[in-house]
């Protein structure tokens, strides 16, 4: 990863952040994440983005062991949300702006997603495991491709939604 603060991350530094911590991340990673590219975050910066809705509320976990308490894991796509926030405030936009005229949903459309890739991946193992077996499940086959493009095109759908509204404010922060 690139250790400059007025860059941001690569889509596949970000990819790569996101897959080596699945189950999400807690404050200390996120911000440790920032510090060892050189990019600084504090944990009162990532509280108070947390708290204008900038970014997700953390998801209380409990911690294995006896009276261990539990910890607030954040998706891991947190870190792609800061550094979407980072280059709107390099573009010029304030945080008030940012909080009043851009949505904030696209790390929300990639969970999806990938949530949607892990039930496709789990009923075609079932359908392989049943075929395996001499079952014939052709039209649940046939069910759950109709399903895969309907999902990729519900998708689509919601990234021109979050697309459009989101060049409606830059169009209009131009135009001032």
């Amino acid at each position: 990863m690139s250790a400059n603060a007025d860059t941001s991350f690569s889509e596949a530094e970000l990819d790569e952040v996101e897959q080596s911590h699945p189950t999400g991340m807690n404050v200390q990673q996120i911000v440790d994440v920032f510090a060892q590219q050189g990019r600084g975050l504090t944990e009162a910066t990532f509280r108070k983005y947390v708290q204008l809705g900038l970014l997700p509320r953390s998801v209380r976990v409990g911690r294995a062991g006896k009276a261990r308490g539990s910890q607030g894991l954040y998706p891991a796509t947190a870190i792609r949300q800061i550094d979407h926030i980072r280059r709107l405030m390099r573009q010029g936009y304030t945080i008030e702006e940012i909080q009043k005229e851009f949505l904030f949903v696209r790390g929300d459309i990639e969970a999806l997603t990938r949530q949607m890739n892990r039930v496709y991946e789990s009923l075609e193992q079932a359908l392989q495991e049943r075929a395996a077996a001499g079952e014939d499940h052709t039209s649940s086959r046939e069910a759950l491709t109709r399903a895969t493009r309907l999902g990729a095109e519900w998708v689509s759908e919601l990234e021109a939604i979050e697309a459009r509204l989101t060049m409606r404010a830059r169009m209009a922060r131009a135009a001032v």
